[in-house]
């Protein structure tokens, strides 16, 4: 390549990086924001927490402390001579209520009341943000999550329920999410986001798969960095989500009494971010193992040459699967829009093509391999290690054979005249001889035709 093509390709994959890293913050705040079923998940999992189901606790007691005189329910439900008791059993109550209030939120009943609650203030927000008429009229632009439900529940706990829902006033357990003087502002956001999310993924994928075009011969390198890039965009929002955290919660939390349930409330809500990271990072290591496949490395070659009769014998099946894995992807996908329709689609496509430049490297290096060569060459590997081992078990017996007394010199049995030790030290070198040329056959030094010549030489006495 020319230095300008070669400083194209490094500025590309750098600028797909950085696009991926911004890209994770878009479709996790299009998500989080303006998805009901996905933030409904989130806040379900925030009641499920202890620090949060304490400070709702808190909010619920002053809620309901605020908008009716328990005092007086108290005077119209104790008979007439504990009447002046009221006040101090409302105190009393206060602190009752507190650790009942945890206790009603742990239950099934009310986190259910919550989720609906924050499904209901969810909707109205969206046909606020989506500019529907109708919602902004009747809440003249104003979102709220109504949490009076709770309050009353909480009431009804504590035994002053009885006709507490007549008596709350309208707006208690109601907190303001969005304003009206705020709505032109929160729409021109929401609008922003919606197309940023799906112009920063395809830009993301743009760029890196240009600078894999430009890169011709030096391909597998621009798709290991481009795997290098993610791998590193990914680690970089988990690590800037926790260093935001930590900010975000002391800026707009100044009660250190709150703060837990603040930084509790952070970690559950970007949960979703570290979720779309984590999915950049495997998509990186994918990139990485991709760049290997076509590197020109020993292990890379081992694999080629072994999948090179599968690709081209197999092609067909192999696109088909790719096909049908596309399609469980996609459908079973958490949430199914254009952008992400989009996105499958070219991730797709870089698997399709990157098989493809797979298939035509392994055929020019490897034009004669065949699936036969494995499974046969493995056969005869096998057959010829069991043949070894019957050689060698016959060169032992012929071995054993050796170990007969020989006549003495002087014609008796099993010594020679100098002592019993020197006919035994023949033998044992014959042996030796013969018990080394199994092993030099086996690993496939010798022949058979060198292992029967050795063998008979030996036998023979043939330089004993």
């Amino acid at each position: 390549m020319s230095r300008a093509r070669r400083r194209t390709v490094k500025a590309l994959v750098v600028l797909g990086s950085l696009l991926a890293f911004l890209s994770v913050f878009a479709i996790w705040t299009e998500r989080q924001a303006l998805n009901t079923d996905d933030w409904v998940d989130t806040s379900g999992r925030m009641i499920q927490n202890e620090e949060i189901r304490a400070s709702v606790s808190d909010y619920l007691v002053d809620q309901l402390y605020a908008n009716v005189n328990v005092e007086k329910e108290l005077e119209g439900i104790l008979p007439g001579d504990l009447k002046d008791l009221a006040g101090p059993a409302s105190g009393g109550l206060r602190q009752v209520a507190g650790g009942g209030a945890e206790q009603v939120l742990e239950t099934s009943t009310a986190q259910e009341l919550w989720k609906d609650a924050n499904r209901t203030a969810h909707e109205q927000l969206l046909a606020v943000l989506e500019d529907k008429g109708e919602a902004a009229s009747t809440s003249e632009g104003e979102v709220t999550l109504n949490l009076g439900s709770l309050v009353t529940n909480l009431a009804d706990q504590v035994g002053i329920g009885t006709q507490l829902a007549d008596k709350l006033p309208p707006d208690a357990g109601q907190v303001t999410i969005l304003r009206s003087d705020e709505l032109k502002t929160a729409q021109d956001i929401a609008s922003g986001i919606k197309g940023l999310a799906l112009v920063l993924t395809l830009l993301t994928l743009l760029c890196l798969g240009g600078a894999i075009y430009l890169s011709r011969d030096g391909r597998w390198v621009t798709v290991l960095f481009c795997g290098v890039g993610l791998v590193a965009a990914g680690f970089a929002v988990i690590v800037f989500r926790e260093v935001a955290g930590g900010i975000v919660v002391d800026q707009l939390v100044k009660e250190e009494s709150v703060k837990p349930a603040a930084e509790a409330a952070w970690s559950i809500g970007t949960s979703l971010m570290v979720s779309i990271a984590t999915t950049v990072i495997v998509f990186g290591v994918l990139f990485g193992v991709a760049g290997w496949l076509g590197s020109p490395t020993g292990s890379a070659k081992g694999t080629r040459r072994f999948m090179a009769p599968f690709l081209r014998d197999y092609a067909p099946y192999v696109y088909t699967g790719l096909a049908v894995l596309v399609c469980f992807w996609f459908l079973s996908a958490s949430v199914q829009n254009l952008r992400s329709l989009l996105t499958t689609l070219i991730v797709a496509g870089f698997v399709a093509f990157g098989i493809h430049e797979l298939r035509r490297q392994s055929e020019e290096e490897f034009p004669d391999a065949a699936i036969d060569d494995y499974f046969g060459g493995a056969r005869d590997r096998m057959v010829g290690a069991v043949k070894s081992a019957n050689i060698g078990e016959r060169v032992g017996e012929q071995a054993s054979k050796l170990r007969l007394p020989e006549k003495r010199r002087d014609g008796g049995e099993g010594g020679a005249p100098g002592g019993a030790g020197a006919p035994a030290s023949a033998e044992e070198s014959r042996l030796g001889r013969l018990e080394r040329l199994a092993e030099l056959h086996a690993k496939g030094v010798l022949t058979d035709e060198e292992l029967a010549a050795e063998k008979a030489r030996i036998l023979g006495g043939d330089g004993a």
